[in-house]
Formats: structure tokens, C-alpha cells, sequence
């Protein structure tokens, strides 16, 4: 009897201890092989072997029952319940760094937190960030993409550039920073293939969809007055997938000339309707600078970086009106 109430109390403490948590090490490995999207890299910025990285993910695999990368060919890419964990990581890294520096401001006072859409980061300031590294090599850059505004509400930043208004949230300054231009844009070929010559000549093609400040429908109405009913479409919620959809010839897209700006110089996609008048220009890129942003002189550094690199692309400064 004695031995049953020492189990039942041992079960009783047992049950009051918090939930087991996944090992440390695999969270600091998955976490920066997502971010990255590479071991390789991950491992470089760990100090470890790719070996080690793939270990430690095996690991959190095995905790968590589930994969949270696919292999193949040596490649790896998040699952979908991957892509799931890693965002809810990311911000609970970001809640441990912001209580890290609330109370030892000097343990991160070299590195700079920039929050991105993920097509901009990735079309745009990626390319570009490795000059501002050579101006500044004593600050580290941690570039984090957002997909939904609201994540500027719990995520760590010092700069975001938000694609859309975003929310008003206390103690944050947020501004107009950049105009873009919209208009179709579509592979050399499919001009030829279905000789598209008017912007009547649409409801010829398949007409590519992504997530931006102006819709196709919107657009229409706005150059020509009407809509147009095209023979197909085709929608993403990325403009690097739709970029890279239009560039292969499978439609005509709607899009920024920001970020198609290497697909346009190399030729890879044109705009069919060339005229100023089928060009849309809006403002859809804001600044949203955190509360500390003031006291932080490397978040001046790379705002002024930044702005001279728009002026340089030759690219429209938005201003408060």
C-alpha cells in the first residue's frame, strides 16, 4: 500500500512540471537552417559541420514526431508543418532577444534587426545587402521576411519595410519610403506567341496574379476603363513565384518593375504595352522604426544606406504628404 501512495505522489509531482522542451541545440540548428534555407550556411553561422546540423534536426524530428524538412537530392526544403514551427520560432527568438536587451542592452549592441517582405528581401535587399557589410563589417544584420503585417506586432525588429500600410502600433514610427510602379510585364516570346500588340490582345493570354498593392481587375479599370476576360489565370502569393511563372512564358503578370528590375535588364521579361500610360504608380512601401530605433546609431547607418541605394536605382522616394 505504501509502495501505490509512493507512486500515485510520484505521478502527482510529475504532472506538475512543465512540458518536456524540444533540445536547445536542435531549436538554434533548425532555427537558422530555416532562416538561411541551407545547412550549409546554417552551419557555417553555427561554427558546426552540415553533418551536425542534419543530426540536430533529426533530432527535433524525433521529438516532435513530424518532419519539419523534406530531403531530396541532397536539398532540403521546410514541410509545411516546418514552415509553421519555424515562424512561431522566430518570434519566440524574438521574445528572447528583446528581453535579453531590455535588460543588457550592451550584449547585442552590434547587430541590427531588419524585418522585410519576403519578395523584396529576397529580389531586392539581398542582392544589395553585402555592400552595406563592406561599409559597416562590425555590424551583424539579422534579416528576418514577414508575411503578414500583424507579425510587425510581435516580432523583433530595429527597421521594418513593410510592404502595405501596416497597423498603427504604439511607440512605433512608421513613414512612406518608397513608390512603385506596376504594369504587365511577360516573356519576349509569349508577345510573338500570341501576338500581343493591344491591351485588348489580354483575353488572349493567361493572366498571372500576385500579391500586390493593385489587382489585375483594379488595373483595368483604371488604364482601359473596363475589364478584360483573359483565357486563363494562374494565381501565386509570392511575386518571386509569379516573376519566375511569367519569365518561363506561362502568362503575363502584373507587376513591380522594383522587382522584376533583373529580369527586366537581362531581357527575360519586356512590357508589352510600353507607353507611360499603362504604368500604375503607388505607394506600397513603408519604414516602421521600433521604439528603441532612436537610441540605436546603426539603425541611422543603414537608413541612410538604404536611401542612398533607392536614389542610386533610381527609384521613387516617397514622402509624407
Amino acid at each position: 500500500m505504501s509502495a501505490i501512495s509512493k507512486n500515485s505522489a510520484a505521478d502527482e509531482v510529475e504532472s506538475t512540471h512543465r512540458p518536456r522542451m524540444p533540445p536547445l541545440k536542435a531549436l538554434l540548428a533548425f532555427e537558422a537552417a530555416s532562416r538561411h534555407g541551407s545547412f550549409s550556411r546554417a552551419a557555417e553561422e553555427l561554427g558546426v559541420t552540415p553533418s551536425a546540423i542534419s543530426h540536430h534536426i533529426q533530432n527535433l524530428e524525433d521529438f516532435l514526431g513530424v518532419q519539419v524538412f523534406s530531403r531530396h537530392a541532397g536539398r532540403a526544403a521546410l514541410t509545411n508543418a516546418g514552415r509553421i514551427y519555424a515562424g512561431e520560432i522566430e518570434r519566440a527568438f524574438g521574445t528572447i532577444m528583446g528581453a535579453t536587451r531590455l535588460v543588457a542592452p550592451q550584449s547585442q549592441r552590434d547587430h541590427l534587426f531588419i524585418a522585410s517582405g519576403p519578395s523584396f528581401a529576397a529580389k531586392w535587399l539581398q542582392p544589395r545587402i553585402g555592400n552595406f557589410i563592406e561599409q559597416h563589417p562590425e555590424i551583424g544584420i539579422r534579416l528576418s521576411t514577414i508575411s503578414d503585417l500583424r507579425d510587425l506586432e510581435t516580432l523583433r525588429f530595429d527597421l521594418a519595410i513593410a510592404y502595405g500600410r501596416p497597423p498603427v502600433v504604439n511607440g512605433r514610427q512608421i513613414e512612406p519610403l518608397l513608390a512603385e510602379r506596376l504594369r504587365p510585364l511577360c516573356s519576349p516570346r509569349l508577345i510573338e506567341q500570341i501576338q500581343l500588340r493591344e491591351i485588348s490582345d489580354l483575353s488572349r493570354a493567361t493572366l498571372i496574379h500576385s500579391s500586390n498593392a493593385l489587382t489585375w481587375t483594379d488595373y483595368l479599370r483604371k488604364v482601359v476603363g473596363s475589364t478584360i476576360k483573359a483565357r486563363h489565370e494562374l494565381w501565386f502569393d509570392r511575386s518571386t513565384m509569379a516573376i519566375d511563372a511569367a519569365v518561363e512564358g506561362l502568362g503575363v503578370v502584373l507587376e513591380s518593375e522594383l522587382l522584376a528590375a533583373d529580369e527586366l535588364e537581362k531581357g527575360t521579361l519586356v512590357a508589352p504595352f510600353d507607353h507611360p500610360r499603362f504604368a500604375v504608380e503607388t505607394v506600397s512601401y513603408y519604414l516602421v522604426r521600433s521604439a528603441e530605433a532612436k537610441s540605436r546609431s546603426y539603425v541611422g547607418a543603414f537608413e541612410s544606406w538604404l536611401r542612398m541605394k533607392i536614389t542610386a536605382a533610381n527609384l521613387h522616394t516617397a514622402t509624407l504628404t
